[in-house]
């Protein structure tokens, strides 16, 4: 399951906007490109593993600050499925 977790953790490390974007499109969660670039800045090299809660809900407070408490709710839902073993 490891492998899993990296390609996972690997995707959320490098998306750029347009990706965070399009997917946000696909899961039906509202991103506009300004959030979605801020969010990708704050992801770029962080090196986050969504499957430590500790680092994901770190990374939910960053999204909610720059994308709103709603999107956030809705992002940390999705990555919570990702995480479900």
């Amino acid at each position: 399951m490891k492998i899993f977790e990296s390609i996972i953790n690997h995707k959320i490390n490098t998306i750029t906007a347009e990706e965070l974007v399009k997917y946000g499109n696909q899961f039906n969660i509202p991103v506009s490109l300004q959030q979605a670039k801020k969010i990708a800045e704050y992801l770029r090299g962080k090196n986050i593993n969504i499957f430590d809660n500790t680092q994901r809900t770190q990374l939910v407070k960053q999204i909610a600050k720059a994308a709103g408490p709603e999107t956030a709710r809705e992002v940390n839902k999705l990555l919570i499925q990702f995480t479900k073993q």
